[in-house]
């Protein structure tokens, strides 16, 4: 269910996300989602109200609540796409979560609220590890002293023997033999070698694992009950070289991190930047009518409400307030509609866009355009093998036919089906590999018909296939 979203972009971008206008990150959207002008308008509208909120006196930023966005069309159009990168660009805390997983309070499914919960934790993964890249340097330092102090044990002898001082020749012997160990330690030559590390003993599970319905809200661990019983409590464990390094390097890290103010941070970024994706928000738009399904339905929806509204969610890291956190809705609505939604839902949500539907010419630029494009992928996938996939321009152009005709004769899939297409088109090539006699191979639209053509004029066939 959690949706932990890791900020890879270029640094430069997010830090010049102050001075960059709707335009711009319009733009920078344009680098992974083809299309859908008006539903990247509007995040970027949102994203831009939110920065002039920040450079607001208190007070009136106080009163200034985020605009809510629904996004309405099918599947595979680019609504998650949109919202996640727009969380990555802002370096913002994201969570994509169905609303059809939540159910009235009272019934078995998901607390509302533990969405908020699930936030604040990535908020805190993402806090922390920008403290650990911070402190990363200092932690290898004292990382691979600790190592070297575990491969050369006789160098913490007592350096006095016979109540005279240990003799500086073979100290020196010590720190030569010491600095030798380092530069193989540093070439990955021990790698090999096996060292014991002493690591923490484990204690009971928490109580979330035992019962995450049930203890959902308060969110302890046995631990936080008897911090004294477990806490300086160590066992021995025989690891490899490499292996241990990477273990004391998380072990300094986190004795250089200080988590107070990683939670703090984490709570700050939440409330004021964080973002919220309600995915298939249509399937639980329905009025109560005293009988079925539909009763259920409302009741989530007034359950969802106060989170949207604005209140405040108690947390492990300390209370959360949702009031301006970005909701970003989305569903297909081919059977019910936004009106359909309780109306004070409905008002929590002011601005509706409506995504358009993939034309072939988008499964071409999809194909081709953006930094991850599916050509891109597969052929850095194959190139691994030593193998060079060229796909010619009729070659593109007859996928995306392939693509469209299919979403049009059985079910709309969006730029999913490109997918679906790419797999079998590629099967034999991605099947035989490196064991292939050419290293070359053009992907022309003589090819795509011959792997494809036949699939596609046989729909029971392309039904189930593609």
């Amino acid at each position: 269910m959690r949706m932990c979203q890791t900020n890879n972009e270029p640094e430069e971008v997010v830090q010049n996300l102050d001075e960059m206008s709707p335009r711009q990150i319009v733009q920078e959207l344009d680098k992974y989602v083809v299309g859908q002008r008006r539903a990247k308008r509007a995040v970027a509208i949102a994203l831009r109200n939110r920065i002039r909120r920040q450079k607001l006196d208190p007070e009136m930023a106080e009163e200034v609540q985020p605009k809510n966005i629904i996004m309405i069309g099918s599947t595979g159009v680019g609504k998650t796409e949109i919202a996640r990168r727009l969380a990555r660009l802002a370096n913002s805390p994201f969570i994509k979560i169905e609303a059809s997983k939540f159910t009235e309070v009272g019934y078995v499914g998901r607390d509302v609220e533990s969405l908020i919960r699930d936030l604040m934790e990535i908020a805190v993964d993402m806090v922390r590890q920008e403290k650990a890249a911070q402190v990363e340097e200092k932690a290898e330092k004292h990382a691979e002293e600790r190592l070297l102090d575990l491969l050369l044990p006789n160098n913490k002898r007592s350096k006095k023997r016979n109540g005279k001082e240990q003799n500086v020749q073979e100290l020196e012997e010590i720190k030569k033999t010491r600095e030798k160990l380092r530069q193989q330690l540093r070439a990955g030559k021990l790698d090999s070698r096996m060292v014991e590390v002493e690591i923490p003993e484990r204690g009971f599970p928490s109580f979330e694992i035992i019962s995450s319905q049930g203890m959902e809200e308060m969110d302890v661990t046995f631990k936080d009950f008897f911090p004294n019983v477990f806490g300086g409590r160590t066992r021995k464990r025989k690891m490899r070289v490499d292996e241990a390094i990477d273990y004391l390097v998380m072990e300094e890290e986190s004795k250089l991190i200080d988590m107070e103010q990683v939670a703090r941070e984490a709570v700050e970024r939440v409330e004021d930047s964080g973002i919220v994706f309600l995915d298939e928000i249509d399937k639980i738009a329905g009025r109560e009518s005293g009988h079925g399904p539909e009763v259920s339905r409302e009741g989530v929806q007034r359950d969802i409400l106060p989170i949207v509204e604005g209140t405040t969610v108690s947390t492990r890291y300390g209370m959360i307030r949702t009031d301006h956190i970005l909701f970003i809705a989305a569903g297909a609505f081919h059977v019910s509609k936004p009106s359909d939604l309780i109306p004070e839902l409905q008002g929590r949500f002011p601005i509706r866009v409506e995504m358009d539907t993939l034309s072939e010419d988008d499964f071409v630029r999809i194909l081709k355009e953006p930094r991850n494009a599916l050509l891109k992928q597969y052929s850095s996938l194959m190139a691994t093998e030593g193998i060079n996939l060229d796909f010619t321009e009729d070659a593109v152009r007859e996928i995306a036919h392939f693509a469209a005709i299919v979403n049009e004769t059985t079910e709309n899939i969006g730029a999913r089906r490109l997918h679906t297409i790419m797999e079998a088109l590629l099967e034999e090539v991605s099947f035989e590999g490196s064991s292939l006699p050419s290293k070359k191979i053009v992907i022309d639209s003589e090819y795509v018909q011959q792997q494809l053509g036949e699939i596609i004029r046989n729909q029971d066939l392309s039904r189930y296939i593609l």
